[in-house]
């Protein structure tokens, strides 16, 4: 029954999910704001961050998976460490990564043409998938239930349709405070400053004594950490992790991306969350099955009203 309490349940997903597609369209849009590429593999860099992150769970806690399996029960208290150390762990391995593939794969082509480091990013994409299949296989990967399917509407005595979920307030507690200190970070630190310097005009920045391929570097580093983090959080999410979800989600997040103006920060959020509310809402009132007729319908509408995307600024602009 389509009821305003079935849109506001919607909404709650979307919006859970909508913050997990930031996390990762936020690493698409500071690698072309600065250096003006398409990171394809960067969905794949998030893919490995949930592979790692479910590694180091089964490593810290394989224990607690009985304890915790049952959805009414909350987890026992080293389970908050063991997901604390998981996602410094997802963060540092992916950052590490993405400044990796940087240095050994990007460096060398950026004074090329425009398109070897594209080219060059698709295979390090492919690259990585089978990584990703060699590590965990071809089959997806259940995670330990850490994150308890608990109703917290009910749970506060309130009798609604709609469902508020420890998992839906796990995403927010872990995404929204790393975007806010993301855009703290690049709005008030001299290194943040040396970015924004970096994405308006590289050639005067390095004039002015910025260490570009520092600041570069610095950029794949961040676009990596929150890509480890938002691959913890939506294996816990959805208790599953693939090799082909770093496919599926870094194709949304890029669309996000662009949708929002990419190489813009703002952009990038709006544009994540709004994917994710379009998704939910697609899936709740037409069926899943249109959900990508959707979001790339709804794209290419706004791209022939606004090119640049909903906040799309020129380059000198962006930030």
């Amino acid at each position: 029954m389509l009821t305003f309490e079935y849109f506001l349940q919607q909404l709650v997903t979307g919006l859970a999910n909508g913050m997990l597609i930031t996390l990762v369209a936020i690493g698409y849009t500071l690698v072309y704001g600065i250096v003006e590429m398409i990171n394809f593999a960067h969905g794949d860099v998030f893919m490995l961050g949930a592979f790692s992150s479910v590694t180091t769970l089964q490593a810290l806690g394989a224990q607690a998976v009985k304890r915790v399996a049952n959805k009414d029960q909350p987890p026992i208290p080293e389970t908050y460490l063991w997901l604390v150390i998981a996602l410094i762990t997802s963060m540092v391995f992916c950052a590490t990564l993405n400044v990796l593939i940087e240095r050994l794969a990007y460096r060398r082509l950026r004074r090329g043409s425009r398109m070897a480091p594209l080219i060059s990013a698709i295979g390090v994409s492919f690259i990585l998938q089978n990584v990703g299949i060699y590590w965990k296989g071809v089959s997806p990967v259940n995670f330990p239930r850490y994150i308890p399917q608990i109703d917290l509407v009910k749970a506060l005595g309130i009798d609604s349709f709609v469902r508020v979920t420890t998992k839906d307030v796990f995403v927010l507690v872990v995404t929204v405070p790393l975007v806010i200190a993301l855009t703290l970070f690049i709005q008030r630190t001299k290194l943040g400053k040396a970015m924004r310097a970096t994405a308006q005009d590289r050639d005067a920045a390095q004039l002015m004594g910025i260490d570009i391929n520092r600041t570069i570097a610095l950029t794949f580093l961040l676009g990596g950490a929150l890509a480890g983090a938002a691959g913890l959080v939506s294996g816990l999410y959805n208790n599953t992790a693939g090799f082909q979800m770093g496919f599926s989600y870094g194709l949304n997040s890029f669309t996000a991306a662009v949708l929002g103006g990419i190489g813009n920060l703002n952009g990038a959020m709006l544009g994540g969350v709004f994917i994710g509310i379009l998704a939910a809402m697609s899936d709740g009132y037409l069926d899943a099955r249109w959900t990508p007729i959707v979001i790339f319908g709804t794209l290419n509408l706004v791209l022939i009203i606004r090119p640049s995307g909903i906040l799309g600024q020129d380059l000198a602009e962006r930030a």
